[in-house]
């Protein structure tokens, strides 16, 4: 009996794979996908349709990455795509993959962290077998896994950018897209009454999925300008779905009463055991609050982001090319055919640059075409275009403004994890000579602690003065030191 994607069923089919001691000594695919959202999703089919026989691996249980998030089977959810945008998109290319697993064309590995990518022999740059190591299972079931393939997309998606205020550690202060998470994953609200704040689109898309869970909204709170966007007029027409997006957006929030207060931002979080309102002010163009504009919104939950920041670890760590974003956000150097600085890597989606899953859908499908050899179709190449110069303006008009340091006292926490308070990190600036984020983090450890910097990066890298810059290290998560014992010679 067929299955649809809301069935557990397909989870399981989906789940009916290769184990990672296989992988280790199959014949090499032709192409190893990371990451199966939009980006990886669509050039692993896209790949597969070419010929070309594909490795997928993913940190999920379930290919859809972070923007098509599945609620779990137990859950019993009867109408999943009730919480998503553009849901027929996703389920076609399900399909597909489903139907290229079946063939043999496809070897998908869920439950896998790529935790480093190095080149294996080769007549030269480019023509070796790539390694891809990787941990799987949890817990003490926690396996290692190497897969080895002819080139490599990364499709490793981005995180939120998180900017610190008074109040952001207290209970029920969650990140935006994390709120999003809670209602499409878990289907429980981070709150009854919950305030969305920060910057960027993905907040609009977030009150009305809280709002359609049965939230109260009483405002979204955004630091940027909407009307900046008129500075990108010839993006905006090439765009009109956007424009279409966006009403429809508008539209939800007029219906569920939710107010927009843009040019505003939330300084602090108030409550003890949990928070309970927020105190939120108007911004000048630098993003410093205007006084005798503060005003408090009673809340049992604040849902905040600031946008986007690609995850670039193993790319990095490849030694891909980055260049700086129109948001100052370090974004992978790629040609146009997805190519990396690298000869036989290959990148789409979010480390480009945010730009959405549309984005994203198109420049997997570039990509698969790239490593096939085979130009990509005119159309797919238009849209991408049409779509990144759109992804290019709303970087630009929601990039942050560099008075938001301002919100912070010297004692409100900046790195979490090590408990470092503003004031520490000004004072390495101003009396200890520290002129970048790295000799921050020498000196005041705000980094070193489990996220290893994804929380406070950028916030630390701003009030060191700098722009963030691309993340370079050897393994881009945590990795057992015994996976680390069980490598060959060969691989380093």
């Amino acid at each position: 009996m067929p299955t649809s994607p809301s069935d557990p069923r397909a989870g399981a089919a989906l789940g009916r794979l290769p184990a990672a001691d296989a992988a280790d000594t199959a014949e090499p695919a032709d192409l190893a996908v990371v990451g199966a959202g939009p980006a990886g999703l669509a050039a692993a089919v896209t790949a597969a349709d070419l010929g070309l026989t594909v490795a997928v691996l993913d940190a999920g249980d379930r290919p859809g990455g972070q923007f098509y998030r599945h609620p779990a089977p137990g859950l019993g959810a009867a109408r999943p795509e009730a919480l998503h945008h553009d849901w027929q998109a996703f389920t076609a290319r399900e399909r597909a993959l489903r139907a290229h697993i079946a063939a043999g064309r496809v070897t998908h590995l869920p439950g896998h962290h790529v935790w480093s990518v190095v080149q294996d022999g080769g007549a030269g740059p480019g023509r070796g077998r790539w390694v891809l190591h990787a941990t799987a299972g949890h817990g003490a079931a926690e396996r290692s896994a190497a897969v080895r393939a002819r080139a490599v997309l990364l499709a490793t998606g981005a995180h939120e950018r998180h900017l610190p205020f008074p109040g952001w550690t207290l209970p029920g202060v969650v990140g935006a897209g994390g709120a999003q998470a809670m209602v499409k994953g878990g289907l429980v609200l981070p709150g009854r009454r919950v305030v969305v704040a920060g910057s960027g689109p993905l907040l609009l898309a977030v009150a009305g999925t809280l709002a359609a869970a049965g939230a109260a909204v009483p405002a979204v709170v955004e630091a940027g300008s909407y009307p900046a966007y008129a500075g990108h007029l010839p993006a905006l027409l090439r765009n009109p779905g956007k424009l279409a997006e966006a009403a429809a957006f508008g539209g939800g929030l007029l219906r569920h009463r939710v107010r927009l207060l843009t040019r505003s931002a939330v300084l602090e979080a108030h409550g003890t055991d949990r928070v309970e309102a927020v105190t939120v002010a108007r911004l000048d163009r630098d993003w410093r609050p205007l006084p005798g504009t503060a005003r408090r919104i009673p809340c049992d939950a604040l849902a905040v982001g600031h946008g986007l920041l690609p995850q670039l670890e193993l790319a990095t760590g490849l030694g891909c090319a980055t260049v700086r974003g129109p948001d100052g956000t370090p974004v992978l150097d790629l040609d146009a055919r997805q190519g990396t600085s690298v000869p036989g890597v290959w990148s789409a989606g979010e480390t480009g640059g945010t730009g959405g899953a549309r984005l994203a859908l198109a420049e997997g499908e570039i990509a698969a075409y790239a490593v096939a050899g085979r130009p990509a179709p005119a159309r797919t190449a238009r849209r991408r275009e049409r779509l990144r110069a759109f992804a290019r303006a709303m970087a630009a008009v929601h990039r942050p403004g560099p008075g938001w340091t301002a919100w912070l006292g010297e004692d409100d926490l900046v790195c979490r994890c090590e408990e470092v308070p503003a004031g520490r990190i000004r004072e390495a600036v101003r009396d200890l000579g520290a002129r970048d984020a790295r000799t921050v983090k020498l000196l005041t450890r705000a980094g070193m602690g489990w996220c290893q910097g994804r929380m406070c990066g950028p916030a630390v890298s701003a009030l060191a003065g700098e722009e963030p810059g691309p993340d370079r290290r050897p393994l881009s998560c945590p990795v057992l030191l015994r996976h680390l014992a069980e490598l060959p010679p060969a691989d380093g």
